[in-house]
């Protein structure tokens, strides 16, 4: 594709990135055939394809108008059609610098911005989310439906594992997680200790940075990462640290970019790319102790029932970390059955904000997943991202897990 960027953005880092993202497009379309709002639309404007031109138009000079923003707006950035591209276009960076520029040429107002402005606010502050949370719940048989879908039900963490290994680990706990499912990492932390590794979480790191920065706060999104590449780097640098895991792949992607959102800071260059380096989903770090679990399950799975299973595989897990088949295989070797799922790649419309931001068409696409999840006949769903598991909650009529908290259960059964 051709590019004459305009003189605002030509010689700007961010310009540079777009005209080589831009210039690999070669307009053949694959993407829309997998793109899940140009699915439910049939907008052209509305799939990759359609957007790259409205973004590539203004950086080329052409002002921006709300038409714009809405349709850029309505993507998920789930990042299925990098996945599909032949020709390796990086959508997802690309929609991050055209969403930047359309934002300051065309900005919001009234309810819509005091919505984003409550939201990147207020999630990202655990303590206070917690707190909401917790009223919430309180409340819940008062709210409205729509209201009381999004107050999940309390979970316990359960017990933490007290025991330090030589091998230690630091846990991302992040924003939301804590007070939806903090038995997500205390499940984590169990498996881990039976393999001989402790983790630990640092109380003074926080939001990974996604909510802000993809609400078009990146500089505090940035600020996100630096307090929380401060928080690690004591460990890091002590070479106490052997990884840093993340049990959500949508907060995983981002902790992956930081050496890429922070190679234009001097004083955190260096140490963003090495926490990036550093990052591992759990279902890579469980992976490369498999051997170990299976001796560990052989005793729990033998002559037991196999109990069936919908995995949901999050857009930021296949798409994002491109970690594909992985978590499949993981809860095969613990003994569960894995019923078929069609149109495993697309979105079931949480993307972080999405479903607060755009309730309709995610509500349309939660429909479409859970009725490809449920056909199955499972027992539970299970996923790898709390936003999905969330919002799939809201209207499964089977169990949503997270599947560490599976092999959790399977490990924890007695003999």
């Amino acid at each position: 594709m051709q590019t004459n960027l305009a003189d605002f953005i030509k010689d700007t880092p961010e310009g540079h990135e777009a005209e080589a993202i831009l210039r690999k497009c070669v307009h053949c379309g694959f993407c829309t055939a997998t793109c899940p709002t140009y699915q439910l639309l049939g907008d052209e404007l509305d799939g990759p394809r359609g957007r790259i031109y409205l973004i590539k138009e203004v950086l080329e000079g052409r002002p921006a108008t709300e038409k714009t923003r809405l349709h850029l707006d309505r993507c998920l950035t789930c990042r299925s059609c990098e996945t599909t591209c032949p020709s390796g276009v990086e959508y997802g960076r690309l929609a991050d610098i055209g969403r930047h520029v359309v934002e300051q040429q065309v900005p919001r107002t009234g309810a819509d911005r005091l919505k984003r402005i409550a939201l990147r606010e207020f999630v990202p502050r655990s303590g206070l989310f917690g707190t909401a949370m917790g009223v919430g719940r309180l409340l819940r048989p008062l709210l409205p439906r729509v209201l009381a879908e999004q107050v999940p039900h309390s979970s316990q963490a359960g017990r933490w594992p007290v025991r330090h290994h030589a091998r230690r680990m630091i846990v991302l706990a992040g924003c939301v997680q804590p007070a939806m499912r903090p038995s997500i990492n205390a499940a984590t932390a169990r498996v881990l200790d039976l393999l001989g590794i402790s983790l630990v979480e640092q109380p003074a790191a926080g939001c990974c940075g996604a909510l802000k920065f993809h609400l078009q706060d990146q500089e505090g999104g940035r600020d996100d990462a630096r307090r929380n590449i401060d928080a690690w780097w004591p460990g890091i640098a002590a070479g106490e640290v052997e990884a840093i895991v993340v049990t959500a792949s949508g907060c995983g992607v981002q902790v992956k970019d930081y050496g890429h959102l922070l190679k234009g800071d001097p004083a955190y260059a260096a140490k963003a790319a090495r926490v990036a380096a550093l990052s591992r989903d759990v279902a890579e770090v469980v992976l490369a102790e498999a051997p170990a679990l299976q001796a560990i399950l052989a005793t729990k799975v033998a002559g037991r029932p196999t109990r069936k299973i919908a995995f949901h595989a999050p857009c930021s897990l296949q798409h994002g970390l491109k970690i594909r088949g992985v978590v499949e295989g993981l809860l095969t070797a613990a003994g569960f059955e894995l019923v078929p799922v069609r149109d495993t790649h697309l979105c079931c419309g949480s993307a972080g904000t999405y479903s607060l931001l755009q309730p309709a068409l995610s509500r349309q696409l939660r429909d479409n997943k859970l009725a490809a999840l449920q056909e199955g006949r499972g027992e539970r769903i299970a996923s790898a991202n709390i936003g999905c598991i969330e919002h799939l909650c809201t209207t499964a009529v089977i169990p949503v897990q997270h599947w560490i908290e599976l092999i959790d259960e399977k490990i924890t059964e007695s003999p």
